[in-house]
C-alpha cells in the first residue's frame, strides 16, 4: 500500500509536558503555515484515503485522545488554513480526563464538543474505550474495545465511525484481524506488520518541529515510501 505523510498530534497547549507530546498553538500555526506555503493541504484520514491521485499534495492530520484543547485551540487554527483533521477519541472517557496518562491532567472533549467538531468538518475516529494497548489484553477485551467504542461514538455523532487508532501504536494480529471487520482503516505509529489500510504508519509532530524539521520528516516519509515500492 502506498501511503502519504500522516502527522500525529496529541495536546495543543502552552504548558510544558514532560512527555513532550504537546505542541503550542504558535507552533501548530507555524507548521500549518509551512504546509500551506509549500502547496500541501492538511486533511482528515477519510479524505486522504479517498484521494487516489498519487501526485496530490495531501497530508493526513490526526490528533489522538480527543483533548478539549482540540476544539478550543487546534480547530480554529486549522480553520484559518482551510484544513481539517481526524480526532481519535477515547470513547469511555468522553467529558473526562486523561487518567491513563502521567501528569499533566488534561480535559477531554465532551459529547457536545465532539458533535461540534464533526459538524465543522473534522472526522471523529475511535481510540478504543479505555486507551488500553491492544497487545496487552485478551481477545475478548480487544473485541469489546473495538466494537463498543465505535458504537458509543456513533451514538454521539449520529455518523458512521470509519477509523480506528491503536492506543500506544500497539498492533496485535488479533486486533488487526478484528479491525478489518469493523473499520474502513486504522492508524498505527510503527508496526512489525507491513503497512496496509489497517496499519497506516504516522510520524509524531511536536513542539521541536520547526519548518526545517517538519519538511525533513515529510521528505524522509516519501523516501521510505519510494524505497518500499522499489523505486530506489
Amino acid at each position: 500500500m502506498r501511503t502519504r505523510p500522516v502527522f500525529m498530534y496529541h495536546a495543543v497547549a502552552e504548558e510544558l509536558d514532560p512527555l513532550m507530546v504537546q505542541v503550542t498553538p504558535r507552533r501548530l500555526r507555524q507548521q500549518m503555515a509551512t504546509l500551506k506555503r509549500l502547496g500541501y493541504r492538511g486533511v482528515s484520514m477519510e479524505q486522504l484515503l479517498a484521494e487516489h491521485d498519487a501526485e496530490s499534495r495531501l497530508v493526513g492530520l490526526t490528533f489522538d485522545d480527543g483533548y478539549a484543547d482540540f476544539a478550543e485551540r487546534a480547530a480554529p487554527i486549522l480553520d484559518e488554513f482551510g484544513f481539517n483533521a481526524t480526532v481519535f477519541v477515547v470513547a469511555g472517557h468522553v467529558g473526562g480526563i486523561n487518567d491513563w496518562d502521567s501528569p499533566p491532567v488534561r480535559r477531554l472533549m465532551d459529547a457536545s464538543d465532539i458533535r461540534a467538531m464533526q459538524q465543522a468538518g473534522h472526522e471523529i475516529g475511535s481510540h478504543g474505550v479505555s486507551h488500553t494497548a491492544m497487545s496487552k489484553i485478551c481477545n475478548e477485551e480487544v473485541d469489546t474495545e473495538l466494537k463498543l467504542s465505535k458504537s458509543m461514538l456513533e451514538t454521539i455523532t449520529g455518523h458512521s465511525v470509519k477509523g480506528f487508532c491503536y492506543p500506544y501504536g500497539a498492533v496485535s494480529a488479533h486486533a488487526l484481524s478484528e479491525v478489518t471487520r469493523h473499520y474502513d482503516y486504522a492508524c498505527a505509529v510503527s508496526s512489525p506488520l507491513p503497512a496496509n489500510q489497517w496499519a497506516i504508519p504516522r510520524f509524531f509532530v511536536g513542539e521541536e518541529d520547526g519548518p526545517s524539521r517538519l519538511l525533513a520528516k515529510i521528505a524522509l516519509r516519501r523516501l521510505r515510501e519510494r524505497r518500499n515500492h522499489g523505486e530506489l
